[in-house]
């Protein structure tokens, strides 16, 4: 007996036509992760390289700050030095704003390429479900962010303290250093423990994108009969194509017996092949208007000797009329010869060569 519940599993990958739908949607292989690691890093590089630069302007902002006097300091002139020193700090920090966002847009296209969908934010009332809110807590996903803070939290720790520990000695003698080697020694450091961290974020990462590309080919994944129902919208009921194409054929098919007695002659093979060729003088070369085996060569044959168009009885002919010429198409070249050797005979018959 066929098991339905097997025709209804979804245990086939989806179609294109299901892929733009869900795109449609909003609903992306993507790991946001991935792209916040690119995002640290480049924000890191940026900073190290940067360094110099950072701690000049920062030195002269609060030299200006240190040497205003406060005495001075009233409600207009506190307004105007907070002013400045906030406009001077987002000028500092924009080109690294400016560089974290290009990251983080280049990071997402390369996930997913651009798509644009207002679905995800559409209010939808399953959300408030609390059983389903209770089940989300429990999935695959809610465990597989689970195990993606751990790891990330272990071996971001570990790898620091590895790298820190190393080092423990000349960080205890940093403090006879000047401000410039102190601080230089401490950039290095903090670079190098971003660099390690973010080494376990990338790779991290990368888990977590193979996770979710996995978990999105197989949320997405169609029944047999989902596959049936698409096709049938996008094709139409196979029941009714068929009963179109039948109309189209038995249309056809009247017309080409509509045309059999304008025929000039009838090239059979005898009985299972019938070609029906009508020749004007005005036409060009001989055309077939009418061609069939079985039963409709036997109908061609009826009709032609029911209005008296001649019937010709040669097998070689007949075949490749009927495999080489479309109907409504003249003859080829190379039968030539055969077909005017039949409307030869076929005039000196009827008198009228």
């Amino acid at each position: 007996m066929f098991d339905l519940q097997l025709f209804a599993e979804k245990t086939e990958e989806a179609t294109p036509h299901r892929r733009q739908e869900v795109r449609r949607k909003g609903q992306v292989a993507k790991s946001s992760d991935l792209s916040a690691a690119f995002v640290l890093l480049a924000g890191a590089l940026y900073l190290y390289w940067g360094r110099y630069t950072f701690f000049s302007a920062y030195n002269g902002l609060l030299r200006d700050c240190l040497l205003t006097p406060s005495a001075e300091l009233d409600a207009g002139s506190f307004f105007v030095l907070a002013q400045d020193v906030l406009g001077r700090t987002a000028l500092l920090l924009l080109p690294l704003l400016a560089i974290c966002l290009a990251v983080a847009l280049a990071a997402n296209l390369a996930q997913t390429g651009f798509v644009f969908s207002t679905h995800p934010i559409q209010p939808k009332l399953e959300h408030l479900n609390p059983l389903q809110g209770a089940s989300r807590l429990f999935s695959r996903r809610a465990l597989m962010q689970l195990a993606k803070g751990l790891a990330k939290v272990a071996f971001v720790s570990l790898a620091v303290w590895i790298l820190v520990r190393g080092r423990l000695t000349e960080l205890m003698l940093a403090i006879d250093m000047g401000v410039g080697e102190m601080m230089e020694l401490l950039a290095g450091l903090l670079f190098q423990v971003a660099l390690v961290a973010l080494a376990v974020f990338v790779a991290v990462a990368l888990a977590d994108y193979i996770f979710q590309r996995k978990d999105f080919e197989r949320n997405i994944r169609m029944s047999k009969q989902e596959q049936l129902e698409e096709r049938k919208q996008m094709e139409g009921d196979p029941l009714v194509r068929a009963h179109l194409r039948q109309m189209q054929r038995d249309l056809a098919r009247h017309r080409m017996m509509h045309a059999v007695p304008e025929a000039s002659v009838v090239v059979t093979n005898p009985t299972q092949v019938a070609v029906a060729l009508r020749y004007r003088g005005d036409e060009g070369a001989p055309r077939v208007v009418a061609k069939g085996v079985g039963q409709i060569a036997a109908r061609i044959r009826e009709l032609a000797e029911a209005h008296g168009v001649p019937v010709v009885s040669d097998p070689p002919t007949a075949r490749a009329l009927y495999r080489q010429v479309k109907i409504g198409a003249e003859i080829p070249l190379a039968l030539y010869q055969a077909v005017a050797e039949i409307l030869a005979h076929i005039y000196q018959r009827q008198g009228l060569s």
